[in-house]
C-alpha cells in the first residue's frame, strides 16, 4: 500500500527484507523458525539469496567465510531463544577477529519480553560483551534506521559483529517505510586519519633504527592496506613479521618476510622481535600468543603501535608512540614521511634475520613408520591448488602446519579462527567463502576432531550447490591437546583419542551427505586423490588423509614463558649465540 506522499505500508518483515536488498545483500545463511518466521516469507519473493544451514553455528561461521574472503558484511539469520544462542560462537568468533557481520534474530513478541516466553533468551544482553554493538528493536518503524545503522557499524571503524533482534509483533505490524538517507551516531565516530605530527615522528625514529621490524596484523588485510604495507618495505628494507591473522598481507616468499611470529611462529620472526631495537605495530593488539610472557617480549625495542582501535593501544604492551588511523592511512603516511628521510642502514641486521632464515627453516621429520606426514599432506594441497585458491582452516595442529606450510602469497585467501580458535569453524566458513568467491578453488583444511563438529554443512554445500573440497587431517587424536599432553603431563593422554580410524568412515560419511569421499594412506595415494579433487567441481569433495598419529608443531614457545626460550624441537632450542649482530 501507497500513501499520498509515494511512501508505501510495509509489514516490519517487508520492511527488513527491503533494507537488506538496499544495503546490497547478496546471500544470507539461515534457519527459520517460530519468531523469525514472519521474516522468511517476503525473503521467498527477495532478490537475496538465501542458504538453509543446518545449525545456526554455521551460519555465523559461513557468514564470517563469506565476510573475511570478500571484504563484505556477511550476514547470518536465526529465530529466538536456542536458534539466537546457537549463534554465540561465531559472534565471539567473528568479534576477537573483527570480521564484519551482522546477525539478525527473531525475538518473541514485546509484550512478552522478560516473561520466560516459549524460546525467549535475552540474546541483546548475552551477546553484549561479544558484539561491537546491538539492538532490539520492538517499533515497526525502526527497522530500516536498525539495518542501515547495523551495517555502517559492522563495516566502518574496526569491523566486528553487530546484532539485529526484532520482537516477532515488529515483524507482523505494518508501518510506512522511511529509508533513512543519512545515519546520525554522534558516539560513534571511529578516527581513521591519523595525525601529521605522530607520522612524522614515527620517520624520525624508523630512519634512526638499526634493528627495525614491522608487526603486521590482521588489521592491515582489513583495511585493503597491502600495497600500501609493499611499498613501505620497498623503500625502507624493514623486514616484516605476519601475525596468523595478516598471513598473505607481504607474500611469503619476499625476501623479508620472516613469517609467522609467537607460540608457534617461526626462529626468524621470534628472534628478530626479541632483537629489534624498534617494533612498528599496524593492525594488531599484541595478544598472548605473539608475545608469550609479556614482559620478556620485544625488551630492547622502542615500540609504535598503530590501530583503528584506540582501546588496543597500549593495552598490553605500553606505546612509546601510539598512533590512531586506518591502517591503510597510515602506511601510506608512513611511506609519505619517509621519502623525507634517508634510508635506515640495515646491512648487518638483514645478514642477521637471513641468518635465522637459513639455519632454522621451518621444517618437518618424516615418519619412520611409513605413515603420512600431517605436513607433507598440507604442503601438497598447498602446491597442488596454488596462491590463488583460498584456504580455510580448523585450530589445533593441522592450522599451524597450514600457517607455516601452505602458499600465502596474497591477502583474503587464509580464514580461520584466531582469537577464540573456534573448533569447526572450517567447513561453515569455506562454504561461505566458496558462495563469495564462486569461481575461485576454496580448500578447508580441517582436523578429524574439528570436523566431526560442524561437518553437516556439508549437506548444505551439496543442496545448494557449493563445491568446496575438505581436506580431513586424520590423526584419530585431538592432536594440539595430546601435544601439550605428551610435553607436560608425561604422556597420560587423557580423553584425546578420538578411535577416528574407521569410526566414522570419513569417505562414507561424505558420500551420505551428498560429497565425493575420497581416502589416501600414502603419498602415491595423495597425489592421486588430490589429482581427483581437483578435477571434481560440480559436488563437495570430501578427502581424509590418515596421517601420522604423534606429529608435532614446532617451533613452539610454552604457555606463559618468554620468546626466547622457544624450541625447534623437543629439548632443542636455537644456538642463540651463534647469531652476531
Amino acid at each position: 500500500m501507497t500513501d499520498e506522499a509515494g511512501t508505501q505500508t510495509l509489514t516490519g518483515a517487508q520492511a527488513l527484507v527491503t533494507s537488506l536488498e538496499r544495503m546490497g545483500v547478496e546471500v544470507v545463511f539461515g534457519i527459520p523458525g517460530g519468531a523469525i518466521l514472519p521474516a522468511y516469507d517476503p525473503l521467498f519473493d527477495s532478490s537475496v539469496r538465501h542458504i538453509l544451514v543446518r545449525h545456526e553455528q554455521g551460519a555465523g561461521h559461513a557468514a564470517e567465510g563469506y565476510a573475511s574472503s570478500t571484504g563484505r558484511v556477511g550476514v547470518c539469520i536465526a529465530t529466538s531463544g536456542p536458534g539466537a544462542t546457537n549463534l554465540v560462537t561465531p559472534l565471539a568468533d567473528a568479534y576477537m577477529d573483527s570480521v564484519p557481520m551482522v546477525a539478525i534474530t527473531g525475538q518473541v513478541n514485546s509484550t512478552s519480553i522478560g516473561t520466560d516466553a516459549f524460546q525467549e533468551a535475552d540474546i541483546r544482553g548475552i551477546s553484549m560483551p561479544i558484539t561491537k554493538h546491538n539492538y532490539l528493536v520492538t517499533r515497526v518503524e525502526d527497522i530500516p534506521g536498525a539495518i542501515k545503522e547495523a551495517f555502517h557499524v559492522a563495516s566502518t571503524g574496526r569491523p566486528g559483529p553487530v546484532l539485529v533482534d526484532i520482537a516477532k509483533d515488529a515483524l507482523v505490524k505494518s508501518a510506512p517505510f522511511v529509508w533513512p538517507e543519512e545515519i546520525h551516531l554522534p558516539s560513534y565516530r571511529p578516527n581513521t586519519k591519523p595525525h601529521a605530527k605522530q607520522l612524522k615522528a614515527a620517520a624520525r625514529m624508523i630512519a634512526e633504527s638499526t634493528r627495525p621490524v614491522l608487526y603486521i596484523g590482521g588489521g592491515v588485510i582489513k583495511a585493503e592496506a597491502t600495497d600500501e604495507l609493499a611499498e613501505l618495505v620497498r623503500l625502507t628494507g624493514i623486514p616484516v613479521v605476519t601475525t596468523l591473522m595478516a598471513r598473505g598481507a607481504l607474500p611469503d616468499s619476499h625476501e623479508l618476510n620472516l613469517g609467522m611470529p609467537g607460540m608457534h611462529g617461526t626462529v626468524a620472526a621470534v628472534g628478530a622481535i626479541q632483537r629489534a631495537d624498534l617494533l612498528i605495530a599496524i593492525g594488531t593488539r599484541f595478544d598472548d600468543r605473539v608475545t608469550g610472557r609479556l614482559d620478556t617480549f620485544a625488551p630492547q625495542a622502542t615500540v609504535i603501535h598503530a590501530d583503528i582501535d584506540p582501546a588496543e593501544i597500549s593495552k598490553n604492551r605500553v606505546a612509546d608512540l601510539p598512533i590512531v588511523g586506518d591502517a591503510q592511512e597510515v602506511l601510506a603516511g608512513l611511506v609519505h614521511a619517509l621519502r623525507n628521510h634517508e634510508r635506515p642502514e640495515l646491512g648487518a641486521w638483514h645478514d642477521f634475520v637471513a641468518s635465522l632464515k637459513r639455519r632454522y627453516p621451518t621444517g618437518y621429520e618424516e615418519p619412520t613408520d611409513g605413515t603420512l606426514s600431517p605436513q607433507y599432506v598440507i604442503k601438497r594441497i598447498g602446491e597442488v591448488a596454488g596462491p590463488d585458491a583460498i584456504f580455510a582452516a580448523g585450530v589445533g595442529q593441522h592450522q599451524m602446519w597450514s600457517a607455516h606450510f601452505l602458499p600465502h602469497e596474497k591477502p583474503r585467501k587464509w580464514l580461520n579462527s584466531g582469537g577464540a580458535g573456534t573448533m569447526g569453524y572450517c567447513v561453515p566458513a569455506a562454504m561461505g567463502a566458496k558462495v563469495g568467491n564462486p569461481d575461485t578453488v576454496v580448500w578447508g583444511i580441517d582436523g578429524d576432531g574439528c570436523f566431526q563438529m560442524t561437518n553437516q554443512e556439508l549437506v548444505t554445500c551439496a543442496l545448494e550447490g557449493i563445491p568446496v573440497k575438505i581436506a580431513v587431517i586424520n590423526n584419530q587424536v585431538l592432536g594440539m591437546v595430546r601435544q601439550w599432553q605428551t610435553l607436560f603431563y608425561e604422556g597420560r593422554y587423557s580423553n584425546t583419542e578420538l578411535h577416528s580410524s574407521r569410526v566414522p568412515d570419513f569417505p562414507l560419511l561424505a558420500e551420505a551427505m551428498g560429497c565425493v569421499g575420497l581416502r589416501a594412506e600414502t603419498a602415491e595415494e595423495v597425489e592421486e586423490v588430490l589429482k581427483q579433487a581437483m578435477e571434481i567441481n560440480d559436488r563437495p569433495v570430501v578427502v581424509e588423509f590418515v596421517v601420522h598419529k604423534d606429529a608435532m608443531v614446532w617451533p613452539m614457545v610454552a604457555a606463559g614463558t618468554s620468546n626466547d626460550e622457544i624450541k625447534v624441537a623437543k629439548d632443542m632450542a636455537p644456538d642463540w649465540e651463534e647469531e652476531v649482530l
